[in-house]
């Protein structure tokens, strides 16, 4: 994976990297160096993790009315300012999203269809070199799914991509999503059904997947969010050692959170210690808060503890504040709602900003991943490579890429910046007109994902391109262009 700069970005470079690279490894906790010098350490290059510059503002977004970032970053506001205890956003060096994978077994007529797809693509070589060279990255919310329910068009648009076309070729795609809360494997498998296409680990990143890379960094770690307590596997697998949920502490002292919600499943999944003699390192939140009053409560206390204990107040809250870091910062998300978008972590983020500096007069750092962090992007191109070697056995990126979202403000921003090709669709966030204004998608707007994958292709493959396989084909007797019907 390669390395980046500071400078490549636009930000100043920290005090550990302006030393050069004679400059002794500094051994101390994350925690121990943001207090000091403000920044998380960079690992050796014999690590399991790199650091990407953030582009993301540090500075809470209560500082001025809770407003820039959260409410409407913008491609045009060309950000190189710091993110939380640093100029970087640590993500793994593998591009194994999960220690879990899906696996799907072709049947008997798929491989027969392979070989008579290999055979087409053996006359269409210029073809298939170019739908080798570009690849797609699908948003998930408002662009293939609202919920659990499917967009119509994503299941055809899938199946076009899955080897439904003329040369019966599989162009590359992978899941980009702000979403979480669940596995990537648990995930992957709702999604299948979902969309009726097989959906692998390999191919997906949701927002705290990248977040993976923590777990070098921090033992005991609160960990908010999602549905039950599933983010405790979703930690655990990700190799956090000491994983805590909110409900864990609710289980040890119900008055720790005056208007809780705490049920009997809750407590029979609960696993209560003394937590007065445990020494949080990092609170991570996943997912969007089921319970906000208890989560807010938690994340509060710790805040504004003594080196992260419960139960405690530290003279110094900021020198003594351990590290917070949210997966995204989307503020609003598309749903089956039939009307506005609902509320999503943003707006979670922004309370907690509130509630600091209502309580201490400082703004809160924080670090927040997701889209449109360069980390995310940086991380994408990983898992586009390696999935790119699975179904292809070739090491390399496309160079044509494809993002397709429906939130100009995370999607098309993101990727935008990094010089992908963006397609904004109607089926989500964007309801707007021809394009959004501040961040328009550079491909354009489409109705819906299909009509994007279609322009898509098309531009790569050429017009007259088939979005159908030909189950009759010959490819003795059958030239390119007559081998399929739309």
């Amino acid at each position: 994976m390669p390395r980046f700069e500071d400078s490549d970005f636009g930000v100043e470079a920290s005090p550990a990297a302006a030393g050069g690279s004679g400059a002794a490894v500094d051994a101390r906790s994350p925690r121990d160096r943001s207090s000091m010098a403000g920044s998380l350490p960079i690992p050796n290059d014999a690590g399991n993790i790199t650091e990407i510059p953030a582009t993301r503002s540090s500075i809470s977004d209560a500082a001025q009315f809770m407003h820039n970032l959260s409410l409407s970053p913008s491609t045009r506001d060309r950000r190189g300012s710091r993110n939380s205890f640093g100029t970087s956003l640590p993500i793994p060096r593998s591009p194994r999203v999960s220690r879990l994978s899906s696996v799907y077994t072709a049947d008997a007529a798929s491989v027969s269809r392979d070989i008579l797809a290999s055979q087409v693509q053996d006359m269409s070589k210029e073809k298939v070199a170019a739908a080798k060279n570009m690849a797609f990255a699908f948003d998930i919310d408002g662009v293939l799914a609202h919920g659990n329910e499917p967009i119509e068009e994503a299941k055809d648009a899938l199946r076009m991509l899955n080897g439904d076309n003329e040369l019966g070729i599989k162009i590359p795609y992978i899941l980009l999503t702000n979403g979480g809360g669940k596995t990537e494997a648990a995930r992957c498998k709702q999604l299948s059904e979902i969309l009726e296409a097989p959906i692998s680990t390999d191919q997906f990143i949701q927002s705290h997947t990248p977040m993976q890379a923590l777990s070098e960094y921090y033992d005991t770690v609160l960990v908010c969010g999602g549905e039950g307590q599933k983010v405790r596997e979703v930690a655990e697998n990700y190799g956090f050692k000491n994983v805590v949920h909110p409900k864990d502490i609710l289980a040890w002292d119900p008055t720790i959170s005056p208007w809780r919600v705490f049920t009997d499943e809750d407590r029979a999944e609960a696993k209560p210690r003394d937590f007065s003699k445990i020494k949080f390192d990092a609170i991570l939140v996943f997912a969007d808060s089921r319970d906000y009053q208890t989560d807010f409560q938690l994340i509060i206390d710790l805040l504004l503890a003594e080196d992260g204990k419960l139960l405690t107040r530290a003279k110094d809250p900021v020198a003594s504040r351990i590290p917070i870091y949210f997966s995204q910062g989307d503020l609003v998300f598309p749903t089956d709602h039939k009307g506005p978008p609902r509320l999503t972590q943003g707006a979670f983020r922004i309370a907690i900003e509130a509630q600091y500096k209502a309580l201490t007069g400082v703004d809160l750092e924080r670090v927040v991943y997701g889209k449109p962090e360069r980390a995310t992007y940086t991380y994408a191109d990983e898992v586009l490579r390696s999935w790119m070697g699975q179904i292809h056995n070739q090491n390399h990126l496309p160079q044509n890429v494809y993002m397709v979202g429906d939130n100009p403000a995370s999607d098309i921003c993101g990727g935008n910046m990094y010089g992908w090709n963006t397609c904004l669709v109607r089926t989500g966030v964007f309801q707007g007109g021809d394009n959004d204004e501040q961040n328009p998608a550079n491909f354009g707007v489409f109705p819906n994902v299909l009509e994007a994958v279609k322009a898509a292709v098309r531009k790569e493959l050429g017009q007259e391109f088939k979005m159908k396989w030909n189950p009759k084909v010959n490819p003795v007797l059958h030239s390119n262009n007559s081998s399929a019907v739309e």
